[in-house]
């Protein structure tokens, strides 16, 4: 099989991993302009901008049989493996021709969790130590493959990650009878001290070896099992805080396997999906636990408002508040106030009291957050005692494609 072909097929076949957020728009490259789909995916850096990734699959060739997974090995779909050589020949070429700015590398298991790891950690090496690769390189962890490959290749990776697959060990073991739960806590586990210990000795130690500097994410297959929003945020939430986390992905079940063991959905649930992201994003960066967001009556999440717009209603005493006095804390909890617009309003109003154009100009979305908000004591418009009426206000002017709302305001 030539190279065209190896890539056509395991490019397509890593396009279940996910990246990045699905707000991110996906672009399929070709090679050499020849209408062969290839797959140059955009992951959000840092710094907020995107970088296109080459994503593929090093082989889909799998010994596992996972009943949601398109590469299962009672499948029959055309295989492929690539030769090292070929996938940094590929990489670098690439990289040259400025189409990427960096590499994705996932696969599926073949031979064995230490046969799969080590190909990846070599790739790596040798794209770093034999052709001075400078771009970006994401390694998948192989659940099961010996810590010792997990640690080497943590050196050659700006990110690593291990796939969490499904909310509960009771669905893991379920839908994929091959994998447990131990195979993936354990490295995740041992990944997440390693990056601790890594930015503890290089806040000491200016020349210390880095290790993973872009952290450790995990993702999600959500609907392929029972699980409610609220046992999920709460999972979630645990991992940010005992396996240092970088980020969690979600990727709404997609139906592309006959099984009587999985649900039968025709289309994925990409509303909740999204709204899983937003939720996500409040207890990652905004102060809010999972408690705050749903609970044991509430086990998920509603489809005609955001997560924050819904624990506002639901804590509709404790507003309004002022603009020009409420700390930077509540700030940010006010529907259409976001992280970068709550930092501009706690520094513009320390020259000057903020009225309402001032917030407009500031980027406070005001048809959302006037309702929450006084500005030197006064409303913007009506205000309204009961949260169920500012629900159907909030509700009757929303966009009627909600997938193509930001995540917040920002």
């Amino acid at each position: 099989m030539d190279l065209k072909d190896k890539f056509k097929i395991l490019s397509s076949s890593a396009k279940f991993d996910v990246a990045s957020e699905p707000s991110i728009s996906t672009t399929l490259m070709n090679l050499e302009k020849n209408n062969t789909p290839g797959g140059i995916y955009y992951s959000r850096a840092s710094n907020g901008g995107c970088a296109p990734l080459l994503k593929v699959l090093f082989s889909n060739s799998c010994i596992y049989d996972c009943a949601y997974c398109i590469n299962r090995r009672s499948n029959n779909i055309p295989r492929a493996t690539f030769k090292m050589e070929e996938l940094i020949s590929l990489t670098l070429n690439l990289y040259k021709r400025k189409l990427i700015r960096g590499l994705f590398l996932s696969s599926a298991v073949f031979g064995s969790p230490n046969t799969t790891m080590t190909m990846l950690y070599l790739t790596a090496k040798k794209l770093r130590e034999e052709h001075n690769f400078p771009g970006y390189i994401h390694l998948k962890i192989i659940p099961g493959a010996d810590l010792e490959i997990i640690r080497k290749a943590g050196f050659y990776a700006d990110r690593m990650s291990v796939n969490l697959e499904l909310p509960s060990e009771k669905s893991l073991t379920y839908l994929a009878p091959d994998k447990n739960k131990s195979s993936i806590l354990t490295p995740m586990n041992y990944v997440g001290k390693k990056y601790q210990e890594s930015k503890e000795q290089k806040n000491k130690y200016k020349n210390s070896p880095i290790f993973i500097p872009g952290g450790q994410s995990t993702q999600l297959v959500i609907g392929a099992s029972p699980e409610s929003d609220f046992h999920i945020i709460k999972l979630v939430e645990k991992l940010y805080s005992n396996f240092h986390l970088t980020r969690v992905y979600y990727s709404a079940f997609q139906r592309v396997n006959e099984d009587p063991r999985l649900p039968n959905i025709t289309n994925p649930s990409l509303l909740r999906e999204h709204r899983l992201y937003q939720a996500d994003w409040l207890i990652r960066c905004y102060g809010f636990s999972s408690s705050d967001i749903l609970n044991e009556e509430e086990k998920f999440l509603d489809e005609e408002l955001d997560p924050k717009t819904k624990w506002a209603l639901r804590n509709y005493h404790m507003f309004p508040i002022e603009i020009n006095t409420a700390p930077y804390e509540l700030l940010i909890k006010v529907p259409g106030i976001g992280l970068k617009s709550a930092k501009k309003i706690v520094t513009s109003r320390k020259k000057s009291s903020l009225n309402f154009d001032n917030l407009k100009n500031i980027g406070v979305v005001l048809k959302r957050a006037k309702y929450f908000i006084t500005c030197n004591g006064k409303y913007y418009g009506k205000i309204y005692n009961n949260p169920e009426i500012v629900k159907k206000l909030i509700t009757s002017k929303k966009q009627t494609n909600s997938l193509q709302l930001s995540l917040f305001d920002n």
